[in-house]
């Protein structure tokens, strides 16, 4: 199997992935951030089919984290009771897992790479996959300690950096 065709099995494995875990969470502000990254991962795949057409690509960065942070100020501004067991904490760690392998994956693949086009896009499809990583980082985070998480409004949990 080829590089290309690697990355998109990844790809594809990864929407699957985001897509059932927003059907099964709970919390209807978790699903829309599953949905989010299942889309940006589609996205993905997009650019790496472009990739192998040798098809320009116009922008291969996201606004993921401003998006999330949109769906988390709707969550903290309700009122609603987080309460989420064992089982899912365990298929966000998942999730991290897999963006953590994307992201090495496409930096290893951007070393081995003589194509500069090729190099840059493989860079910046591993920044977006950490961006996830910090993503379901704050979904961690929130999941297992919800009323601290959502009690310091003033902190911006998602800022970009």
């Amino acid at each position: 199997m080829d590089i290309f065709e690697f990355a998109k099995s990844k790809e594809l494995a990864a929407q699957e992935f985001y897509r059932n875990l927003a059907q099964k969470v709970p919390d209807t502000g978790l699903s829309g951030i599953f949905t989010l990254l299942a889309n940006e991962e589609e996205k993905h795949l997009e650019i790496i089919e472009k990739m192998q057409a040798e098809t320009d690509i116009e922008n291969a960065t996201t606004t993921i984290l401003s998006d999330a942070q949109e769906l988390f100020d709707k969550m903290r501004q309700g009122s609603k009771k987080f309460t989420y067991d064992k089982s899912e904490l365990e298929l966000y760690k998942e999730a991290q897992k897999i963006e953590q392998n994307a992201r090495d994956f496409y930096l290893e693949k951007a070393q081995q790479t003589d194509k500069e086009s090729h190099r840059d896009i493989f860079t910046k499809l591993a920044e977006e996959e950490n961006k996830h990583y910090f993503l379901l980082d704050n979904i961690i985070e929130f999941v297992s300690r919800p009323e601290q998480w959502l009690e310091n409004a003033e902190f911006y949990h998602l800022e970009e950096y």
